[in-house]
């Protein structure tokens, strides 16, 4: 059970970094990387996020080369929430393919979903 610290320190870290990814990002341009949600631990020493990268097809490249960045991104999230936090969580970074797992599941169930829509249509 999450306390109503973590939940809040949680939010606040996703927001920073949500904005952190967005002005490292907008360089780039065609890519998205969206903070889907923050995870953090009762001692508040690790908090672990879970990235929604578009394109998925380049999420692998992308998400190692936020792995590789993630002291810089810890030193920019530490300035963003000093006055709050008195010591920056150390940040883990996952893929949250829940969208492409959404995606799979619409595509299976997709010849399905229009049989059953002409069968209510023919009614």
């Amino acid at each position: 059970m999450e306390s109503k610290r973590q939940a809040k320190i949680a939010r606040l870290i996703q927001k920073e970094l949500s904005e952190i990814f967005r002005r490292q990002t907008s360089s780039l341009g065609g890519v998205l990387v969206s903070v889907s949600a923050v995870r953090v631990s009762p001692d508040l020493s690790i908090a672990k996020a879970y990235l929604s990268i578009f394109p998925s097809d380049r999420s692998a490249e992308i998400l190692a080369n936020i792995n590789s960045q993630a002291k810089t991104v810890r030193y920019e999230l530490a300035q963003a929430v000093k006055e709050v936090l008195r010591k920056c969580p150390e940040l883990h970074f996952y893929l949250d393919d829940s969208l492409d797992y959404i995606d799979n599941i619409d595509r299976l169930l997709g010849p399905h979903k229009e049989g059953a829509e002409e069968k209510k249509i023919e009614k």
